[in-house]
């Protein structure tokens, strides 16, 4: 299964490197996983009609190039390389990386990217699709909803937002942060076409996805209700493990329970 070897990796990247967002990382793995295993057309990385993918959450890069290695598009040696010296796999990607279109990592630009991309594909009569993976917190952010209105305003229909929906900030639970509650009624008042999932059941993700919208001049957003965590016990819905490092033990327990 795709997404449980995005999340071996994740934590075996985490433990050895002392960093990365483990939480954050392992509530996309099956997001991720759907994307890249059947919904992206990606013919080859330089093919100007590609689907790009923005990862507007920068900081669950590893995650991403988890990936990325487990499609074969980045060797072992580079994943290795993770948050070394010289690296170009950093905390949050660059688009210097083999297989990353936009820099992400400030947080509520991403989506304002995928607009940008969208809005090209059009002007180029390329078919070409964009999907961009947002963090609930980045629609505290009033850059995003900028991009949403500008979106819809334009029939951006070749734009997919997806918001990993887990609840969880740096600072806090996200409801007490600053609470967006109905986000699914939200996006549908500005003009897109929404629709809400469980971001960790494949295929509601896939059906979702690949959703005939023929005829729609909406762009699409997918709400999809995640567990920041997700699948190590002592990480799930917990503030504190945005940026730990893991013990040895934790470690251990991390992997056992991906089995």
């Amino acid at each position: 299964m795709l997404a449980q070897q995005i999340r071996k990796l994740v934590l075996e990247q985490s433990k050895r490197a002392h960093v990365g967002h483990v939480g954050s990382a392992l509530s996309i793995a099956d997001i991720l996983a759907c994307l890249y295993d059947g919904i992206l057309r990606i013919p080859a990385l330089d093919d100007p009609d590609r689907d790009r993918f923005i990862l507007s959450k920068g900081h669950a890069a590893l995650a991403l190039y988890a990936v990325l290695h487990l499609k074969g598009w980045i060797d072992e040696k580079t994943l290795n390389s993770f948050h070394s010296d010289g690296t170009l796999l950093g905390v949050h990607p660059e688009c210097a990386l083999s297989g990353v279109d936009f820099s992400t990592g400030s947080l509520g630009h991403g989506l304002s990217f995928g607009v940008g991309a969208a809005l090209a594909a059009q002007m180029q009569r390329s078919n070409r699709r964009i999907f961009v993976l947002i963090s609930d917190a980045e629609c505290n952010e009033g850059s995003t909803w900028e991009a949403v209105m500008f979106a819809a305003h334009h029939r951006l229909s070749n734009l997919t937002a997806i918001i990993d929906l887990n609840g969880q900030q740096a600072l806090g639970y996200t409801k007490d942060v600053l609470a967006l509650p109905d986000m699914l009624g939200r996006w549908n008042s500005f003009g897109w076409n929404a629709r809400e999932v469980d971001g960790h059941d494949g295929a509601a993700l896939h059906e979702a996805l690949v959703d005939d919208k023929s005829g729609s001049s909406m762009p699409h957003v997918i709400v999809a209700r995640t567990i920041f965590g997700k699948g190590v016990s002592f990480m799930e819905n917990q503030i504190k493990w945005p940026n730990l490092k893991m013990s040895d033990e934790q470690y251990t327990l991390a992997m056992k329970e991906q089995n």
